[in-house]
């Protein structure tokens, strides 16, 4: 067994399975539609670029979340930037990243960012999975770099599926 093949093949089902499928479709009300007042979304800013509502740590409670916050927060937050700084320049960051504001933009982000980690993933083999990750993930520095992999699958099929509530309540509320 191909510890680096079972970890691609849990995204992959849940990506091609799940995550995509009810991603068709989607369109820039959706993408942007505030169910509550105050959410967390993906703003165009003065100079005409996407700006993200974001805070580290986050507020307690959170915010709830627009379908454009989630999705640019796995493809920027959850792959992007790691893909950047684990097998890329490390150039990638929550200020240099673009922020899409349409549903065509998310969506490519998204695809491009999940592609950039999966590649960068499939050149890892069982000592690479094994290795401590590093200085650049913070707490999970001293971690296995296959427990990173695993949380960013998480990571990718929670928000996922509150992406894919959200797009219900959408429907059902605007049907």
């Amino acid at each position: 067994m191909f510890w680096r093949d079972e970890l691609l093949d849990q995204l992959d089902f849940y990506w091609e399975r799940n995550m995509l499928p009810r991603l068709e479709g989607l369109t820039d009300d959706e993408y942007l539609w505030e169910p509550v007042p105050d959410c967390w979304t993906i703003r165009t800013g003065p100079d005409g670029r996407g700006e993200v509502d974001w805070q580290w740590p986050p507020p307690d409670p959170a915010p709830v979340t627009t379908i454009a916050w989630r999705m640019a927060h796995i493809a920027v937050t959850v792959f992007g930037i790691r893909a950047s700084a684990h097998f890329g320049d490390g150039s990638l960051t929550v200020a240099t990243a673009d922020w899409p504001t349409t549903a065509a933009g998310g969506l490519a982000a998204l695809h491009e960012q999940h592609r950039a980690w999966r590649e960068g993933v499939l050149t890892l083999d069982d000592d690479a999975l094994l290795r401590p990750v590093g200085e650049a993930e913070g707490p999970w520095g001293d971690r296995p770099m296959a427990t990173l992999i695993l949380h960013l699958n998480r990571e990718a099929m929670h928000h996922g599926a509150e992406i894919a509530l959200l797009r219900d309540l959408y429907r059902a509320r605007f049907p």
